[in-house]
């Protein structure tokens, strides 16, 4: 292995590392009763290190979702029909795994995790950044003119709501299995008006 590919495995083992002990202090003790100091020291590392990982003690939750900041923008850049028709197989497609970024999972973990991340004002302000950072990338993928950020807005937003709502069920105390159908319809229904409102030049690539 190259001296470079081993120096990422490091530093992305590091951020895992420091962001499961970020998250476990949060869970125990609330995401504002724990300062960044504590997490350095839970983590056997500097805090000015820390900061050089995480720029923001909110980043050290948000981590955990990075890797999807880009993630409709890729399936767009993959889809070989309409963007469209891709993301909403890809949204269904995770409504069967119970990926948790579509809400439907009732893991502990992952219950546990939501409820730090929409229970938290910070978190949640911070989240937006993502959202805005998702937008600006399937806008690029969909043509980057207003047209693509208009449409970039809809999915993601459709995406966040459809989600959000499989989450609330499930920390309401309902089973995977009796949201799934109402899961799968709700998102049948919100990409089928996606494909009406948007403009033609979404409709094929």
């Amino acid at each position: 292995m190259s001296e470079i590919g081993l120096r990422e495995r490091k530093k992305r083992r590091m951020y895992e590392a420091v962001t499961e002990v970020a998250i476990r202090l949060f869970l125990e003790k609330g995401f504002d009763a724990v300062s960044v100091a504590e997490v350095a020291a839970a983590a056997e590392i500097s805090k000015p290190t820390l900061f050089r990982y995480f720029p923001t003690k909110e980043d050290l939750v948000l981590y955990r979702i990075s890797d999807h900041e880009d993630e409709a923008a890729r399936v767009v850049a993959e889809a070989e029909g309409a963007p469209v028709e891709a993301l909403r197989r890809h949204f269904l497609d995770g409504l069967e795994r119970c990926d948790p970024v579509t809400g439907l999972n009732d893991h502990p973990q992952v219950l546990a995790f939501h409820s730090l991340l929409y229970g938290t004002p910070s978190l949640v302000a911070r989240a937006y950044s993502h959202q805005e950072r998702s937008e600006a990338a399937l806008a690029e993928a969909l043509g980057g003119d207003l047209d693509a950020r208009l449409a970039a807005g809809q999915i993601i937003a459709v995406q966040r709501i459809l989600a959000m709502e499989n989450w609330r069920r499930i920390s309401g105390g309902e089973r995977v299995e009796d949201v799934r159908g109402d899961a799968v319809a709700a998102a049948e229904r919100a990409f089928g008006r996606l494909e009406a409102g948007l403009p033609p030049l979404f409709e094929s690539r």
